[in-house]
């Protein structure tokens, strides 16, 4: 159990688009601060801030009373947490927050194996993208036990304002397969939308000015239909991670024998785009698919 008299000293992993602002969150509030990440470069900004540098997952995690994880893939995430030197080859009755998307299969297992190391563990995948990220406010939906969660809420609330326990040990990763799910079926709507009001020859911005405030409203439509009308792929989330998630739901679907047809079509149109060579680019990138 961390000391609540003293700030725990965080580690954090993975400092891309989304994991270097949540970090800074965390040291500009007064936490002591352990980084890596694959690419040195991408620390230097904390690192000049006063964030203290480790060579490996597993010196972080020894040298860490909190370890936060926000990596790229499923396969990221096991080498990272059960590899050779990894964290849980190295932690000290840690308490550890995985925030990637991945598998709630693996989540669960990663809880398992963490508690035989004497370590808590939470899935606690995130929704709101790099501008979420920046602004603190993310949606934060968590899998694990309830002692595990209020431990770690203090350091959650300087990401994000909505930060729920959903169940146990890989309800966090599920819930977060439901948002991708929405989200995949949205920005179809969005685009096809966009698409159809460009061929009938209206002004895209003057449309948005009226279904942005209707029953059609929400980020991806007044968020990412903007970024679309100004022609800006820029990426917030990349399209080749959301084909990633959409693969994880799609596969859990598969085992519920759960058929979601609309999920699938999605992650068929996104692999063409990421097959076109743009799999860097931002969600909203899907626009392309209709501009041919």
């Amino acid at each position: 159990m961390i000391d609540s008299k003293n700030k725990p000293r965080v580690g954090f992993i993975g400092l891309g688009n989304m994991g270097q602002s949540m970090a800074g969150h965390i040291l500009q509030a007064g936490y002591p601060l352990n980084v890596y990440n694959r690419s040195r470069v991408k620390a230097d900004e904390l690192l000049a801030r006063g964030a203290a540098w480790c060579d490996t997952p597993g010196a972080l995690a020894a040298a860490s009373d909190v370890v936060i994880t926000i990596v790229g893939y499923p396969r990221d995430v096991e080498q990272v947490y059960l590899g050779e030197n990894g964290i849980l080859a190295c932690a000290r009755g840690a308490l550890l927050i995985d925030m990637t998307t991945s598998s709630p299969a693996l989540a669960v297992r990663i809880a398992e194996e963490g508690g035989k190391k004497g370590c808590r563990a939470l899935d606690a995948p995130v929704s709101g993208g790099d501008i979420g990220a920046r602004d603190a406010k993310l949606s934060i939906m968590v899998g694990g036990t309830q002692a595990a969660f209020d431990e770690a809420l203090p350091i959650l609330q300087l990401m994000g304002p909505s930060i729920v326990l959903q169940g146990g040990s890989g309800a966090g990763q599920h819930t977060k397969m439901c948002n991708q799910i929405v989200i995949a079926s949205t920005i179809m709507g969005v685009c096809e939308g966009l698409a159809y009001g460009k061929a009938a020859g209206l002004d895209l911005p003057t449309v948005l000015k009226s279904i942005g405030g209707g029953a059609a409203s929400g980020f991806q439509l007044n968020v990412m239909g903007q970024k679309i009308i100004n022609g800006d792929f820029t990426p917030g989330f990349y399209v080749e991670h959301f084909i990633k998630d959409l693969g994880i739901a799609l596969a859990e679907a598969q085992r519920m024998q759960l058929d979601l047809p609309a999920l699938a079509l999605a992650r068929k149109l996104f692999e063409e785009l990421a097959q076109q060579g743009h799999g860097r680019l931002g969600t909203q990138a899907l626009f392309k698919h209709y501009e041919k």
